[in-house]
């Protein structure tokens, strides 16, 4: 459990003393993390021997490692530390953050990285796909949707322990997509470090990171957090617009086998919306099974 949980969850059964120092770390996240021991004694109108005491009660070793812990928690942001309620925002501001985001990264991809990705999955024996988190979990499936009806051989994982089993399996030249809205995924960059080991190629949709600097084949995005902490981030939007790039150049790259694989697919799809009619389904330009 983090430090504010604890303090929050203990508050009105520590100490008289104790609480005041509780209550004062709570009301004063920033001071209390970079305060020292003897201004936090000062403000909350205690001795150093109670700060020590409820560093003790709260299961930290010392006061410095006390601090520590706060500094963490201070570390994100008074967005989620406020107490104070937050308006709502209007619905344009769903939309509204969504064309900055996408304008942000506009330009950043480019042209030749996405053919000589493109060419490599199109020359691959079998592709993986690697995301973990809401997001990126989300788009690794995606992925997987836009290249099976192109006839790529792909499969998505987001399990870590999948992950690295199916990357001690790739053949030399595989290739291995990695997503991440940070780029710093422990688990993503553990499994794309065994794939490299073993001769794959590695595609990294990610801000400029260390995963980045690892992969043959880098699609740069950029992330743009609010404020407004309650709207789901809109950096997704950036990583499937990459997806969408690079899937719509392996389209072309391949395209006397995707055009085929696409025209059954319509073809299946009408039908099964059109059961009950006897002329041929007519081309309602219907998305493709999206």
């Amino acid at each position: 459990m983090d430090i504010i949980s604890k303090i929050k969850e203990g508050l009105g059964h520590f100490s008289p003393s104790e609480e005041k120092v509780a209550r004062l770390i709570i009301a004063q996240l920033n001071f209390a993390a970079s305060a020292s021991i003897s201004e936090l004694a000062e403000k909350a109108q205690v001795s150093h021997a109670s700060i020590t005491r409820l560093a003790r009660t709260l299961g930290c070793e010392n006061v410095r490692d006390l601090k520590f812990q706060l500094t963490q928690s201070a570390a994100i942001g008074e967005r989620f530390n406020n107490p104070e309620l937050v308006d709502k925002e209007k619905i344009s501001h769903v939309y509204a953050s969504i064309q900055e985001i996408l304008a942000l990264n506009a330009g950043l991809i480019e042209e030749h990285i996405v053919e000589q990705a493109g060419a490599a999955i199109c020359a691959t024996r079998h592709c993986l796909i690697f995301g973990v988190g809401g997001g990126s979990s989300m788009m690794a499936q995606e992925c997987q949707n836009r290249f099976f009806r192109l006839d790529v051989l792909s499969n998505a994982y987001s399990d870590p322990m999948m992950m690295r089993m199916a990357a001690a399996t790739v053949n030399k030249n595989d290739v291995v997509i990695c997503l991440s809205l940070s780029g710093v995924s422990p688990d993503v960059m553990e499994a794309a470090h065994i794939a490299k080991e073993y001769g794959a190629q590695l595609v990294a949709i990610c801000p400029d990171s260390e995963l980045a600097h690892m992969a043959d084949f880098h699609l740069p995005i950029k992330t743009q957090e609010s404020d407004y902490i309650f709207k789901p981030s809109a950096a997704r939007y950036a990583m499937m617009a990459a997806v969408d790039i690079l899937s719509s150049e392996v389209a072309i790259r391949n395209q006397k086998r995707s055009k085929e694989k696409l025209r059954r697919l319509k073809i299946q799809l009408d039908q099964h919306r059109d059961k009950s009619a006897n002329a041929p389904p007519a081309d309602k330009r219907f998305p493709l099974g999206d």
